[in-house]
């Protein structure tokens, strides 16, 4: 005869919890205050639908217009945190003049131009020139996407670009307003035009930039004995500024900080059908160069040049 061993007495009984059938929605019970403070929850109000409490998304930067510009002021970003992960304070006040000692300044009328120094200035001067690149295309969809984008990207080529230690130098120059009495700005809102300044030299055999359109492997070597010329780019004023002589100031400080870097050629690229830049350089004393006009036909460019007569040769 078998034994069978039955449950000791001293086991406990496993009670199975019902598990809630995963097809029917979820439901949150209500919470309603009573007089006294307290917290009740109410079944009732189950069945009436269903209270999902959705966490709100991540903020990013986002571009806005400050209410209290007029409507031709610049469309200035108001940024709550920066994309690239750096230390860039947007709501930084513009500093004094004072707090600064520039190797290169130039002051006219309301504005003062100099070198870029701070982040802030940079990221600003980036900005100003994605509105200009996306200045006539505000029927683009996600323009303003596109032009943070651009923003970015140009701010991160301008950091090292300026931050190069070797031969080739770059600064960039802006136009920022003078300091008022009781007045306050941000870096955002006081700069007000920027162009970049390189001193780079000629590759063998080149009399001017891009005159060779395929250099030796040498030519990428540094060799002190090439000639050095200055190159002008990325020159832009914001649209409220304009007609105010920020660009013809901007231009003279970087052929003032050319002549300092010891170059006495300075050349820029401007588009064929942009007249009014034309008109900007030729009063400055640029004049084309007429062997680069083969090899810029297809991109619809001119490449002029000022040359700059040294102090011993005048």
């Amino acid at each position: 005869m078998a034994a069978v061993a039955t449950p000791s007495s001293g086991l406990r009984r496993i009670q199975f919890l019902r598990v809630q059938d995963r097809r029917k929605p979820l439901k949150r019970l209500a919470s309603a205050a009573t007089k006294d403070g307290s917290a009740t929850s109410s079944e009732a109000e189950e069945d009436k639908g269903v209270s999902v409490e959705l966490r709100p998304a991540p903020r990013f930067p986002q571009l806005e217009t400050s209410s209290s510009q007029p409507n031709l002021a610049p469309r200035i970003p108001r940024i709550e945190a920066s994309s690239n992960g750096s230390n860039l304070r947007f709501d930084r006040l513009q500093p004094s003049d004072e707090e600064f000692s520039c190797e290169h300044r130039r002051a006219f009328g309301r504005f003062v131009a100099r070198e870029a120094l701070l982040d802030e200035e940079l990221w600003t001067a980036a900005w100003l020139r994605a509105e200009s690149q996306w200045e006539d295309r505000s029927d683009v969809r996600y323009v303003e996407t596109y032009k943070r984008q651009f923003a970015d990207q140009e701010f991160n080529a301008l950091k090292k670009r300026c931050g190069r230690q070797h031969a080739e130098k770059c600064v960039c120059i802006v136009a920022i307003r003078k300091d008022e009495k009781n007045v306050k700005r941000t870096v955002l809102k006081s700069i007000v035009g920027t162009l970049d300044l390189s001193v780079r030299q000629l590759l063998c055999g080149e009399t001017f930039p891009g005159e060779c359109l395929k250099p030796p492997a040498s030519s990428n070597f540094y060799r002190a004995d090439q000639p050095r010329y200055a190159y002008v780019a990325n020159l832009c004023v914001a649209k409220h500024a304009r007609r105010q002589g920020i660009a013809t100031n901007m231009l003279l400080l970087a052929i003032d900080a050319a002549v300092s870097y010891g170059t006495h050629r300075i050349f820029v690229h401007v588009h064929k059908n942009n007249t009014g830049a034309q008109k900007l350089y030729d009063r400055i004393g640029f004049q084309m160069v007429k062997k680069a006009v083969p090899h810029l036909l297809a991109d619809d460019k001119h490449l002029l040049c000022l040359k700059v007569k040294s102090d011993s040769s005048s």
